[in-house]
């Protein structure tokens, strides 16, 4: 590797700020390697073209010293890094580095915490204090301007995903719910309507982030539409969703061959809410062992006894759960493995817990287009970690048709005996 490549270190003595080894070591560290990979994508680069040659016979491209340093903002502070520049004598070949592109200032991780401090509280005016606390006194470029500025950046990149093709991509399941925040909103009422859903490779893809009003019937067939217009032709095989949402009565008038399956930790709460709390630690065991029963003939001799033992006292309690007992138990007709991420809307929920927190730090009324850009910065960067569908190769067969009892797939005599 050529020695000259160089990485610049903050002597935090010389600054004046408290010196800090370890922060020191791991930044050293990093920009070691990503000047080792900067060298390395360079001489593929070269290698590539090495053959190729100038009309006088010469080598076409080379080599040519370094750029200007540049200070690159990271979670462990500054990092001063001198790119190779790579020269074409002919002018027509341009190297581009994917690792160290034109203009970056700061990576993805520090683009991801600036909504991430907004959306827990901090407002624009106070983005510089809190950034200073985490990444040195001598942050550039971090002002209210430049705030407000990635605050329309952020907008402008949700309104062309809302308008993004979907392809034609089969969606196999669709997780819905729709989101409250502890913010005042432009409307009282408003609330932001999120679906999710999972493709024929299982991968999870956030497909809707809107608002809406009330969760309403109306605001959800509008989301539903716009999804179809958009590519998603095909109904999805099940909607996962909680009991609260006028979803379940626009799904039929746009999807109407998917099926519906409640979600288990909302209804869980929603029937301890109607028992005593000396009786809730109970009652919750006993819910689970319906919804962890291995078949739905277990499964619903466990609904019997529930029944059985809380409507007497509870009949508030043992209603809500009858009522809704066919879409609690729709799972059991789709792959075993996929039952762990069909049951609940948790990749929704554990997606938007910590989104819901911001408030009442919150000063004055949000905007519509402030809120949305904001969480759809933190969901598109939670989606890069959400867990792939276990059981993949089950996918193609359940869209083509392949039908399944209690998690396994039906022999081809029995589906015949079914369908007569």
């Amino acid at each position: 590797m050529n020695h000259d490549t160089g990485v610049a270190l903050k002597n935090p003595e010389v600054s004046g700020e408290v010196r800090d080894v370890l922060t020191d070591v791991l930044r050293y560290g990093a920009q070691q390697l990503l000047t080792q990979a900067i060298e390395a994508e360079v001489a593929e680069f070269l290698t590539r073209y090495r053959d190729t040659c100038d009309e006088a016979g010469r080598r076409r491209i080379v080599r040519n010293g370094y750029r200007p340093p540049r200070t690159i903002q990271t979670g462990l502070g500054d990092v001063s890094v001198k790119a190779p520049r790579v020269r074409d004598r002919t002018g027509t070949i341009r190297f581009t580095s994917s690792i160290l592109p034109p203009y970056l200032r700061r990576t993805k991780t520090i683009e991801e915490l600036l909504p991430w401090l907004y959306l827990k509280g901090i407002s624009t005016g106070d983005f510089g204090e809190a950034l200073t606390a985490l990444l040195g006194r001598h942050a550039p470029g971090l002002s209210a301007g430049t705030i407000s500025r990635l605050k329309a950046v952020w907008q402008h990149e949700h309104a062309r995903w809302e308008r993004r093709a979907l392809g034609n991509t089969p969606y196999v399941y669709l997780w819905v719910d729709g989101i409250h925040f502890g913010v005042r909103l432009e409307e009282a009422n408003q609330c932001l309507l999120v679906v999710i859903g999972a493709t024929a490779e299982g991968k999870k893809e956030l497909l809707a982030l809107t608002d809406g009003f009330r969760e309403s019937e109306e605001s959800w067939k509008d989301v539903l539409l716009d999804l179809q217009r958009r590519g998603l032709t095909v109904d999805p095989r099940l909607a996962i969703g909680d009991g609260a949402l006028g979803f379940w009565k626009a799904l039929p008038q746009v999807f109407g061959h998917t099926r519906t399956q409640r979600c288990w930790v909302h209804k869980t709460g929603n029937v301890l809410n109607k028992l005593p709390k000396h009786l809730q630690a109970k009652a919750k065991s006993d819910l689970h062992q319906i919804w962890m029963a291995p078949t739905r003939e277990h499964a619903s001799r466990a609904f019997e006894i529930f029944l059985t033992a809380y409507s007497p006292k509870y009949p508030k309690a043992a209603d809500c759960l009858a009522k809704d007992k066919t879409a609690l138990l729709a799972f059991y007709d789709f792959p075993a493995p996929h039952w762990h991420h069909i049951r609940t809307t948790n990749p929704i929920e554990s997606t938007f817990a910590t989104v819901r927190l911001r408030t009442a730090k919150t000063r004055g009324c949000v905007s519509r287009t402030s809120i949305l850009s904001m969480v759809f910065k933190l969901a598109k960067s939670a989606e890069s970690r959400w867990l792939r569908l276990r059981g993949t190769e089950q996918i193609t067969k359940l869209l083509h048709g392949v039908q399944f009892k209690n998690g396994v797939e039906t022999k081809k005599e029995s589906r015949q005996e079914i369908a007569a």
